[in-house]
């Protein structure tokens, strides 16, 4: 075994130098620096920069639950200022399709490539796609919709691409006592990236009172706006995401350059800021036989059941979750709108009003039940936040699906209390856990791409649903089937159930136990016999 003598400190521990450390001993000890390092400003950046990610993920997914409305009245007047539901359907669609897309190919590319390589880029495909929904237009071989379609498939793209990106580099860096809350942050700017749709649609709407109230289509200037704003964040983010650092364990555990993920780590622990990139023979690859991101290898690990059962209840919960998470979000005004709360044919308080319903939805239910879990998620553990979200969103939704008519009956604003209950356990619950634990159970090599995997098996059931809720919410007549989508709904949340019995708990353990990279054997073999040099660590 190839041993150096140095100088050691991790974790308040001080080693004098007769002692002889292996390469992986130092790689260990790297790793523990910045699971243990104390929370400090590029901490925060991280949050930040990948929050912003987030917000306009939120904003330009559920902006179009506004922007379906406004254009019923500009373009579809003749047919009563609805758009039909294909259209409907097809412009919602869209971004998932191009979702499952971004999230495979960006989780693949992220373990192949690197983090930092493509940290961004998935961005840029957000921004252009956004401006050019805002700037679509009727013409001879194509309608404005069919356009928008197009463009959605794009932003979905980049959305997709976010995900594991965003996870897996916050989960890399995070300590290990506050990953939980600093993953579950990132994840709550969606919630302030709604709001922030349903305000804009509201200000907007209202700078164009007198226009729309004497002529509807000016609503077609409202709708533009809502979309383009969702860039701006996005751009202001940009710079940051090009230049945030690469992760060391990527470094030492991809790249298999030991030495530079060790100073990269020591780097990021005192200034947070990667070390720089070296050219000189510290970087030392490892032997073939040391694990290696491949097919054949995938099929390895995950073929055994001890690793197949965590990606299949990563994947699945996520799938029952989006189900019902977008079958509902997604079609708000829908909601809004049989209960009374929206709709009508004055275009204005239509338009208006369907704005402050998701508002108050959003005020009173998503947002708070994010942020509840940014606060308690590493002390009471995500499998239990999980579970017992699961577990209220069946109880809720068969309340909701089984006495839908006598609630309405009784009182509307029984109806939105329960409805916004439902909104919070959502969030205080799966739709956080979901994506979190696969930035943290799956080893280095294939953490995106696991990852990559589950949320893309969530955007096949968000497909799924939005599909399904467009079919059948009109058996009977115009809307007269919620309230079975209702009950449909609390099915896939009982799976939801026992799925998450297959994943593990991940509070208070370090990525390396929960991936289980130590205990390969190979790995290890390979690691200690890597070539390392004296210096201080």
């Amino acid at each position: 075994m190839a041993q150096v003598t140095q100088q050691v400190s991790s974790a308040g521990a001080t080693f004098d130098e007769s002692y002889t450390i292996s390469a992986i001993d130092r790689r260990r000890l790297a790793l523990e620096e910045i699971d243990n390092a104390k929370f400090g400003w590029f901490h925060i950046r991280a949050c930040i920069v990948s929050g912003i990610g987030f917000f306009t993920d939120a904003y330009d997914i559920f902006a179009i639950n506004l922007v379906s409305a406004m254009i019923g009245f500009v373009y579809w007047h003749d047919q009563n200022n609805k758009t039909p539901a294909n259209v409907d359907t097809a412009i919602k669609v869209a971004c998932s399709v191009g979702t499952v897309v971004g999230q495979l190919l960006f989780g693949y590319l992220a373990d192949r490539v690197g983090r930092k390589r493509m940290y961004g880029v998935e961005l840029i495909i957000i921004i252009i796609g956004t401006v050019g929904q805002s700037l679509v237009g009727n013409g001879s071989a194509v309608s404005f919709w069919g356009v928008m379609v197009f463009w959605r498939v794009i932003v979905g793209v980049g959305i997709g691409g976010d995900y594991p990106l965003s996870s897996v580099i916050t989960a890399e860096f995070a300590t290990t006592k506050r990953r939980g809350a600093m993953m579950a942050a990132v994840f709550a700017m969606q919630g302030i990236g709604q709001v922030a749709a349903s305000i804009v649609g509201m200000v907007t709407t209202a700078a164009f009172k007198s226009a729309i109230e004497s002529d509807p289509t000016y609503l077609d200037y409202v709708w533009r706006i809502v979309i383009g704003v969702g860039a701006v964040p996005g751009v202001l983010a940009l710079y940051y995401r090009l230049t945030i650092p690469e992760t060391p364990r990527y470094t030492m555990d991809v790249e298999q350059k030991v030495e530079k993920g060790i100073r990269d780590a020591k780097a990021f622990v005192e200034h947070g800021a990667s070390s720089g990139d070296y050219t000189d023979n510290i970087a030392v690859t490892r032997e073939e036989a040391s694990p290696k991101a491949s097919w054949a290898d995938f099929c390895r690990y995950f073929g055994q059941w001890k690793n197949g059962k965590v990606l299949f209840g990563t994947a699945y919960s996520w799938f029952a979750l989006d189900v019902a998470w977008y079958g509902l979000g997604l079609n708000n005004s829908i909601i809004l709108t049989n209960i009374g709360f929206s709709g009508g044919s004055d275009a204005y308080n239509s338009v208006f009003r369907t704005c402050v319903g998701n508002l108050i939805i959003q005020l009173l239910g998503s947002v708070p039940g994010y942020w509840i879990s940014v606060f308690t998620i590493d002390r009471l553990g995500r499998k239990f936040i999980q579970i017992m979200g699961f577990t209220m969103l069946t109880i809720m939704f068969v309340i909701l699906g089984f006495a839908y008519q006598p609630i309405l009956d009784c009182s509307v604003a029984l109806f939105i209390v329960l409805y916004t209950i439902t909104q919070i356990f959502f969030n205080f619950g799966p739709n956080t856990t979901t994506f979190i634990v696969p930035g943290e159970v799956f080893p280095t090599r294939y953490r995106s791409t696991a990852h990559g995997i589950s949320a893309a098996s969530g955007k096949i059931g968000s497909i799924i649903a939005q599909v399904g809720f467009g079919l059948l919410k009109d058996i009977g007549g115009s809307n007269k089937w919620i309230n079975h989508l209702l009950q449909i709904f609390a099915l896939f949340m009982l799976t939801g159930i026992f799925s998450s019995f297959l994943i593990p708990e991940t509070a208070g353990k370090s990525l390396e136990e929960l991936s289980r990279e130590d205990d390969d054997t190979d790995y290890n073999h390979k690691i200690e016999n890597e070539e390392v040099v004296k210096g201080t660590y």
